[in-house]
């Protein structure tokens, strides 16, 4: 029975081996000069131009938390989709039941300014 697992054991050993081969390879032969530039923190190869601990408006946490709400509901579309033509008409009725809801949502939310970016 444990002859099944032993491809995976394999596969595992390799993705663990071929990760600290390339950590100890870098190690080695990678360059050891450290200067001021290098130690900075950048950020997509950008360097930082206002304090790290600065904070973020409101605003910037409630269009993630929408992002994220929505975004979720719109996964709901996909397997709809996936079984159309089986759930008929009433399947239809639903989802535009469903999308009608995210629509009260949103001009919900557009009206009351919670997405204008200032």
């Amino acid at each position: 029975m444990l002859n099944q697992y032993i491809p995976v054991l394999v596969m595992t050993l390799a993705a663990c081996g071929t990760a600290a081969g390339m950590i100890i390879a870098t190690t080695i032969i990678g360059p050891k000069r450290e200067f001021e530039e290098k130690m900075e923190p950048f950020e997509c190869g950008v360097s930082p131009v206002s304090d790290p601990k600065s904070r973020f408006g409101v605003r910037f946490y409630l269009v993630a938390m929408l992002f994220i709400v929505f975004d979720i509901e719109a996964v709901f579309l996909f397997p709809w989709a996936a079984v159309f033509r089986e759930l008929g008409m009433f399947g239809l009725v639903e989802m535009l039941v469903f999308i009608l809801v995210l629509t009260v949502g949103l001009a919900y939310v557009w009206k009351k300014g919670a997405l204008e970016w200032e």
